[in-house]
């Protein structure tokens, strides 16, 4: 088999770790849900899901029925699936005959679903989704009541397993007032299931921000995204963390991702000619450079250019010149004998030298989340301890 020009290495222990330490703070008897939108956030659903299972997780969360069916074909029999996203109309019976869980957002959708799982003589399974101030996808409160009658009566073809709602920033303080409005608003949807009788099996609201910083928001379920990845959502959880340990620091979070390539060439290059594209760099010395396999069509972000390191040998090597397509050059003159073939680390550790994702998130003004989801799915990912 050819060989790609770079490949990405998943950490099953990083991974545990993240999963015992999410599970010690929203406490026993919670359920997590692991988010695998985007391709498992860039780590690949083919591979994340079989580490998570592992790590004593059953039950993933996507953003499609595309994304579904990919967890569908690697996750082991007791897992669950469910689907925070779009559902086409044409999909809905692939999903009800799957036994996969699917979100319902407006009422509209109900006597289609109930027909499909008629005919197929299978019980739907729904998470109703409802709008408390996100004004993204929700079920308005106006539609509630009828909403709950209908599963009601529908009971037997149409199971309702989650009452839940998406909060809009619950990663920075300074949307306080908004997430606390809005879990008044879902309160308010709970005390109505209450009155008619229809409860969910399920309560589910938190994501990783809300999961670890909002105690009160942790119900039966926890929608796990970025930080099971090993990222804390923002500087606001982690400073929360802190506070609460005592600490000055910690490594609670592992990332779990390790990318790398391979050095493809090496050139000297004469004091004052340019490197790569146009004259975005000129050599005020002589250099010795190395020439990377890999460029913004594979993930790597074209704002390093000029900007951003790689490791060799432990050395942090500079990138010289505009990251191409599919090449960019780095600066080796203070890195003896580096070879053609020399292992080079993109993103994570080499001997005492290390690169985060957040290396490229402050120059590129990339989130954690885009900067991975991003990477394409061609590259390998190989499952280390």
């Amino acid at each position: 088999m050819v060989r790609h020009s770079s490949r990405i290495e998943l950490s099953q222990s990083s991974l545990s770790k993240n999963i015992n330490f999410i599970r010690k703070k929203v406490g026993q008897g919670v359920r997590i849900s692991s988010v695998v939108k985007a391709n498992a956030y860039g780590h690949g659903i083919d591979q994340f899901v079989k580490m998570a299972e592992k790590a004593g997780v059953d039950h993933f969360a996507t953003a499609s029925a595309f994304e579904a069916e990919e967890v569908l074909q690697v996750k082991s029999p007791d897992s669950d699936v469910m689907i925070m996203g779009i559902l086409y109309d044409e999909d809905i019976e692939w999903a009800i005959e799957h036994g996969i869980e699917f979100y319902v957002f407006n009422y509209d959708r109900l006597p289609l679903v109930l027909e499909k799982a008629k005919r197929l003589e299978k019980q739907a399974k729904v998470h109703i989704e409802v709008e408390t101030g996100a004004n993204r996808t929700g079920l308005p409160a106006k539609e509630f009541s009828k909403t709950l009658s209908f599963l009601k009566k529908n009971s037997g073809s149409v199971k309702f397993i989650g009452l839940c709602t998406h909060f809009g920033g619950a990663e920075s303080f300074a949307n306080l007032f908004k997430i606390e409005s809005q879990h008044n608003r879902y309160k308010e949807f709970l005390k109505q299931c209450k009155q008619k009788k229809v409860q969910p099996e399920i309560r589910h609201i938190a994501c990783s921000a809300a999961a670890l910083a909002y105690k009160d928001t942790v119900y039966d379920m926890v929608r796990i995204g970025v930080a099971q990845y090993g990222f804390w959502p923002s500087p606001d959880i982690y400073y929360t963390h802190l506070q609460e340990t005592g600490s000055r620091s910690d490594g609670a979070l592992k990332r779990i991702f390790t990318w790398k390539t391979d050095v493809m060439d090496i050139r000297n290059v004469d004091a004052g000619e340019f490197i790569g594209y146009g004259t975005a760099y000129q050599a005020t010395q002589d250099m010795r450079v190395a020439v990377m396999p890999l460029g913004y069509s594979n993930g790597y972000p074209r704002a390093q250019s000029n900007r951003g390191f790689v490791l060799i040998k432990g050395k942090k090597a500079p990138i010289v010149g505009l990251i191409n397509m599919n090449l960019f050059m780095v600066d080796i003159s203070h890195i003896d004998e580096v070879e053609v073939g020399d292992e080079v680390v993109l993103v994570g550790r080499q001997k005492n030298n290390t690169i985060n994702i957040s290396s490229f998130t402050q120059v590129t003004q990339l989130l954690n989340n885009e900067m991975l989801s991003r990477l394409p799915a061609a590259i390998p990912r190989k499952i280390v301890k």
